[in-house]
């Protein structure tokens, strides 16, 4: 909506930039503060969280390359140097990343999930922010009170009204964030927190993309890329509860 902040000589200042900078920042400084209290190693926390940010960006960028293949081949530098990523490529790259940190310095891969994914959760909600301020990811038309029209330059379709999905999307990810937190702190199950955030982040983005109007999404079939891997996430989300159930129920016998 407003993406060019500030511009001086040849820097410009995005809100995309800068809202994603936030998410990061507070994430992390939040992981740090909390990091101790349940059980994670402070000193291991910003080596984790680089190898989070890499992993996760690359494979973002690579998600986007597979859904707009044919432009890739075509012209590699042009999608490789766009602003063009995928949130689930992010989400799995950075999944995997923390799996190879946690099994390289002999962590508890699922201790350092269930503590850091609200904040992680609450890092998206910013983002999405800078998705709103730049103009991607924009939903179908509306004559509806809540549209938003994007101005000319930005990444939405300009002077057309159209389901601001990037908002949804964030309010969607700071509720999870909020709830996840919670647990952590309060719940009687804080170690369902990663299939928690699973199975309710793939769900919220799986019902979104009906509301999504930008067509470089890819598809399979008759669901989007993103709603295909949503039925994935979401499944994987439920097994690592039954498998916390299962563990749980085995425990109850044994005592």
């Amino acid at each position: 909506m407003f993406n060019d902040w500030l511009t001086i000589g040849p820097v410009t200042i995005h809100g995309y930039g800068v809202m994603i900078a936030v998410g990061i920042l507070l994430g992390f400084w939040l992981a740090e503060k909390n990091a101790e209290k349940h059980g994670l190693d402070p000193e291991k926390i910003d080596s984790l969280i680089f190898v989070l940010l890499i992993s996760g960006f690359v494979c973002s960028k690579l998600l986007y390359c597979l859904t707009v293949f044919d432009q890739f081949l075509q012209d590699p530098l042009s999608v490789l140097g766009s602003g063009g990523w995928v949130v689930y490529g992010g989400i799995l790259g950075a999944v995997a990343g923390m799996y190879v940190y946690c099994r390289k310095n002999s962590l508890d891969f699922m201790r350092y999930f269930n503590g850091l994914i609200p904040f992680a959760a609450m890092a998206q909600g910013f983002g999405r922010i800078g998705c709103f301020l730049a103009g991607c990811c924009y939903g179908i038309e509306t004559d509806a009170w809540f549209g938003v029209t994007f101005p000319a330059g930005s990444l939405g379709p300009a002077g057309i009204r159209v389901i601001p999905t990037q908002l949804i999307m964030s309010l969607g990810d700071f509720l999870i964030a909020a709830f996840l937190y919670y647990n952590l702190e309060k719940g009687k199950h804080p170690d369902d927190n990663a299939g928690l955030y699973l199975m309710l982040y793939s769900a919220g983005r799986f019902a979104v993309e009906f509301l999504r109007g930008d067509t470089i999404r890819g598809s399979i079939g008759p669901l989007s890329t993103s709603q295909f891997i949503a039925v994935f996430v979401f499944l994987s989300g439920a097994y690592l509860i039954r498998l916390r159930q299962k563990k749980d129920d085995a425990m109850a016998v044994k005592q």
